[in-house]
């Protein structure tokens, strides 16, 4: 089994979260591969940026979740995955969505409507995190 280690970022603006969607209508947060010799935390602000565009500054560290997937090209090869996540503050609300990475669109939603926006489960559990760690510092 291939190991592979991402890191993304829940990414606020005042009262709402920074989703992508995908050309397929999926609503996702920013994440990708952690380069040789990069730290998580740099992995993930340079991520936000690439796939949104939106130059942020990290809060605090949020957690890790863990996942496996089949290859595309070979079902025979998993892929154990771990992405680090940090709970992020855009700069503004600014966004350019990564078109030759599949993503059509980038919004800052609602905290009240982004769970039930995000595709998977493991990105709406991070969120509500995210949420919890917001509703802190708002009060």
């Amino acid at each position: 089994m291939r190991e592979e280690i991402s890191a993304g970022g829940v990414v606020m603006f005042g009262n709402a979260i920074l989703l992508l969607r995908k050309y397929n209508g999926d609503w996702v947060l920013p994440k990708g591969k952690v380069e040789e010799m990069e730290e998580k935390s740099e992995a993930a602000l340079r991520e936000v940026l690439e796939e949104s565009g939106v130059k942020a500054d990290i809060v605090k560290y949020l957690g890790e979740i863990h996942y496996t997937f089949k290859e595309n090209w070979d079902e025979n090869k998993t892929v154990h995955k771990t992405v680090y996540w940090y709970l992020m503050k855009a700069r503004s609300m600014d966004t350019i969505p990564q078109r030759e990475e599949g993503f059509i669109d980038a919004k800052f939603i609602h905290m009240d409507r982004v769970v039930d926006m995000a595709k998977y489960d493991d990105e709406k559990e991070i969120i509500k995190v995210a949420l919890e760690e917001m509703k802190k510092i708002i009060s």
